[in-house]
């Protein structure tokens, strides 16, 4: 059984037991974490595909270690010119092993999706009070803005004045 989970911005191919060398995560070591961008998973003959991800799959890992990559150099030069950098990198990465591979049945962390939800009324409710200003020309905002006290609004855009009135 292997799947195919997004980590850090990049996907690997995993299975269980597996040792895997992934971007630094933000967790200590020795500390579990769990992945919830699960692209797919098969097992045997059997394959389910996400789109773009299976609802309730999750990898569970372990941090190993944190360490740093093989250096890597960069150089240019441009012939006849004296031109000439070198520059080197060690990128930051954890070890992980994926400990197991749940293919239904695990649940996301509710803050997670509870927080983004909150943030789109929010902006809803402003979008819906700026309409009105929206719909009023620059000279108008500006008398207004003018009227309760704003100070700068001679090198203000309308977006700047809408905000300020808001």
């Amino acid at each position: 059984m292997y799947a195919i989970v997004e980590i850090a911005g990049h996907q690997f191919k995993v299975e269980k037991d597996q040792k895997v060398f992934v971007n630094r995560l933000a967790v200590e070591e020795g500390k579990k974490v769990s992945f919830d961008n699960v692209l797919l998973i098969a097992d045997g003959s059997n394959v389910t595909i996400g789109a773009p991800a299976i609802d309730g799959a999750q990898v569970s890992a372990k941090v190993l270690n944190h360490l740093q990559g093989d250096k890597v150099i960069v150089f240019k030069k441009k012939r006849r010119k004296g031109y000439r950098v070198k520059n080197g990198h060690r990128q930051a990465l954890s070890q992980i092993v994926i400990e197991g591979i749940v293919t239904s049945g695990a649940k996301p962390a509710k803050a997670e999706k509870a927080a983004p939800v909150k943030e789109a009324k929010k902006v809803e409710v402003s979008t819906e009070a700026n309409q009105d200003l929206s719909k009023k020309t620059v000279a108008e905002l500006k008398e207004m803005a003018k009227a309760k006290g704003v100070e700068g609004i001679s090198s203000m855009k309308k977006a700047d004045l809408i905000a300020a009135l808001s």
